[in-house]
């Protein structure tokens, strides 16, 4: 043999040696192919990003498919589907393709097969585990005869349908996980459900039959009818975000939906969507012994006493039962919504609230009511047996809970054979035992309502504490999205107008909202992708953006609502403008400046507000300001034709600055007339005379000093929004201003009458 037919054998060789290594991980499963415990063995996708094998589920193994990226650490290696979904089986069993093609588990403890693919007679050649983390069985044609797909868990990946045979059951962790369900019904409604009967979260259109639902992989889920048409979608919080690589839709033990993204710089999963949003157990896991009520975090104040779940029945409120013989009394609940969901029995009624009390005392089959005390009288009586409630010092809804009198009422009776055997002296002893007991119970009755009411003191306290809290520091929650008739409902069909195109509604939550009518201009798309932007944007002075619509051609922005209204109407209303003192005012200025210099230079993404006016700034019940409407432009229109510059808002700011110290509607005539009287050192003129407690001399020079080079004409000479800032609060001395308004003669003070105040 020559040398160079031994280099030739030995490339051969080695050639083969690396065909057999790589063979041996590709995702091709030949026939006889095992896996099993003791080798610890599993089958991987070409691209490694899954892998099928065993893990442990407690004492017990099951087996499924997990995701197995170097990018995700082992301990968040989430599984996405396991075969028989709730099978375990012992230590020793395996995992086979058996030369029928049939894949099969065999449990070693019971010497039998626990679960297995029924697919021997569809002539199955090979599996294979798929770079979309789906196993399929090929038959001898290369067709698909099996998949994972068709038979999920608790799990959909990116491209995976939910069709109407198909539910979603999260695994049984606890007695009550297996009570939920993710169902698609054949109506078009996509449903949460508990029990199979109580539907506790719905989307989707009954008018219109669905085709299937599914999760893209831009993280979009949505519901699809007969025509590939969607019929609802939710939008995960990183949608469209392209350094996502990793996303998956879980229906959770607690009931809940929720959408996970893969953050590798945090090396985390992050929930980008959920379904019911930010409860513990979802409603209907509280039976006849206990309530389970929710603060405004999510975290519980009272649980049901399942010991699995729930803290000790000591903890929780005990409902009325209809065997008490001794009466019942109503534990006052402030400040907190009582949800009836099963059975759901709920009848509502227009009264005042001690009437609210007494009909629901009075109706043996009322269990607990809810006066809603924000000024529309409604009295929601109760007589459902399973019942949750949502806490929150923001919410005007007093609750009533029914409860027996008489603990003793709730005792079992007696037995026929322990009656019997009574004798008159154990009578004699049993009254004095009834009697000593009646002392006792009104002693410990009369301890319980002093602990309830100092319990009630202290929850009350800490919830307003939180509150504030959750006012100061906003946290992100993402935009909801909503449909045009759900827009419709919660405006009672845009009957109530606050402004231009704006109406007043109402969330399911009794939260109010201000719901802004935007034209259909912009593309769908583009439309989703730009809110979802302003959506992110979080700050104390921001109006928080909580939803939006888009919806065929309607398009709307929900944005929660402050009693006070827009600053343009404060300003012109003779009242308001007394309570407008020059400290709120300035107060006022100042927080607009903080919150738009938040939107140049701290956001990830440069955002121009585009249309900075009075009208834009809305004030709550405290007089604090927001800023409302920013970006909207970017929303509305072409950004083409937009001009997003720091400038602009810069010189609208200027504009705002003078409108509020003036208390006048900002033109050409007041701006040269206000910067002859500045030039003259004759500036007492110029604010609101219709202000209570005077004016601060030194600060009004100031804030014309900055308002003034504000409006400079040449944006060269303009400060920055957080120059202003520290303008305002005094930290920067502020020079005389050039004249802004071009190179025209500058005005004397004599020169440019005086404006009538605009009221």
């Amino acid at each position: 043999m020559t040398e160079g037919n031994i280099y030739l054998s030995a490339c051969f060789m080695l050639f083969m040696s690396l065909e057999l290594i790589c063979s041996a991980n590709a995702s091709v499963i030949r026939l006889d192919s095992k896996l099993s415990m003791g080798e610890n063995n599993s089958w991987v996708s070409s691209t490694g990003n899954f892998a099928i094998g065993f893990f442990r589920r407690g004492s017990r193994y099951s087996v499924g498919i997990r995701f197995n990226s170097v990018l995700i650490p082992e301990s968040s290696q989430e599984v996405i589907w396991v075969a028989g979904c709730d099978t375990q089986v012992s230590s020793d069993s395996h995992f086979e393709l058996t030369e029928n093609g049939e894949l099969v588990l065999y449990d070693s403890g019971s010497g039998q097969i626990a679960w297995a693919s029924n697919t021997s007679n569809a002539s199955v050649t090979s599996a294979m585990l798929r770079d979309d983390g789906n196993l399929v069985l090929i038959n001898t044609n290369e067709n698909v005869v099996w998949q994972t797909c068709d038979t999920p868990c608790d799990t959909l990946l990116p491209g995976q349908n939910l069709s109407a045979s198909m539910t979603l059951r999260p695994y049984e962790s606890d007695s009550l996980s297996s009570y939920y369900s993710l169902y698609m019904n054949m109506s078009g409604e996509l449903q949460l459900r508990w029990e199979t009967s109580v539907i506790y979260w719905s989307k989707g259109k009954a008018s219109r039959p669905f085709s299937h639902a599914m999760l893209s992989s831009n993280g979009i889920f949505e519901v699809f009818d007969q025509r590939s048409r969607s019929v609802w979608s939710a939008y995960g919080a990183d949608h469209g975000d392209t350094d996502i690589m990793f996303r998956f839709l879980r229906l959770d033990s607690d009931g809940n939906l929720r959408l996970y993204s893969w953050l590798d710089a945090s090396k985390s999963w992050r929930t980008a969507w959920e379904a019911v949003g930010n409860q513990c157990e979802v409603f209907a896991t509280c039976s006849l012994q206990g309530i389970c009520i929710f603060n405004a975090s999510g975290s519980h104040i009272c649980r049901c006493p399942f010991s699995s779940i729930g803290q000790p029945p000591s903890k929780c409120l005990l409902p009325y039962q209809q065997t008490c013989r001794s009466g019942s009394f109503m534990i006052l609940q402030e400040h907190t919504m009582l949800y009836g969901i099963y059975p759901p029995d709920e009848t509502i009624i227009h009264t005042n609230l001690k009437n609210c009390r007494s009909l629901c005392q009075e109706d043996p089959h009322c269990t607990a009511a809810s006066f809603m005390n924000d000024g529309t009288t409604e009295c929601r009586l109760k007589k459902t047996q399973y019942f949750s409630g949502w806490s929150d010092a923001s919410l005007k809804v007093l609750s009533f809970i029914k409860t027996c009198s008489d603990p003793m009422a709730t005792l079992p009776p007696k037995s026929s054979s322990s009656v019997q055997q009574r004798s008159p002296k154990s009578e004699s002893m049993c009254v004095a035992c009834i009697v000593g007991a009646a002392a006792g119970t009104f002693f410990f009755f009369f301890l319980a309502q002093l602990g309830i009411g100092l319990l009630m003191w202290k929850r009350k306290k800490h919830l307003k504490k939180q509150a504030f809290d959750t006012y100061t520091i906003p946290y992100y929650k993402g935009c909801v999205v909503l449909s045009y008739s759900e827009i419709r409902d919660m405006t009672k069909n845009f009957k109530h107008q606050i402004g231009l195109k704006m109406h007043r509604g109402l969330l399911h939550d009794n939260k109010p909202v201000a719901v802004k009518t935007l034209d259909a201009s912009t593309e769908e798309k583009i439309f989703r992708s730009r809110v979802s932007k302003l959506g992110s944007i979080y700050h104390k002075n921001l109006v928080k953006l909580d939803g939006y619509c888009c919806d065929a051609d309607n398009r709307f922005i929900v944005y929660e609502f402050l009693k006070n209204g827009c600053l343009r109407k404060c300003l012109e209303d003779p009242k308001m403008s007394k309570k407008l003192t020059w400290e709120k005012r300035m107060h006022i200025c100042a927080t607009v400046a903080r919150a738009i210099s938040y939107l140049h230079t701290e956001c990830r993404e440069f955002v121009s507000h585009g249309n900075l006016k009075c009208e834009n700034v809305v004030l709550d019940h405290n007089l604090e300001a927001k800023v409302s409407e920013f970006g909207l432009k970017s929303v509305a229109g072409d950004t083409s034709e937009i001009e997003e510059t720091a400038e602009v808002d810069v010189h609208d700011f200027g504009k705002l600055l003078m409108e509020v110290i003036s208390g006048r509607t900002y033109d050409h005539g007041l701006g040269e007339w206000a910067y002859g009287k500045l030039m003259g050192a004759e500036t007492n003129s110029i604010p609101d005379a219709r202000m209570d407690n005077g004016v601060n001399t030194d600060e009004l020079n100031r804030a014309l000093r900055i308002a003034f080079w504000c409006l400079q004409e040449d944006a060269r000479m303009q400060p920055s929004m957080g120059e202003v800032v520290q303008v305002l609060e005094g930290v920067l001395i502020v020079d005389a201003p050039p004249y802004p308004f071009g190179k025209r003669h500058q005005p004397l003070p004599e020169e440019s009458p005086e404006p009538s105040p605009e009221v």
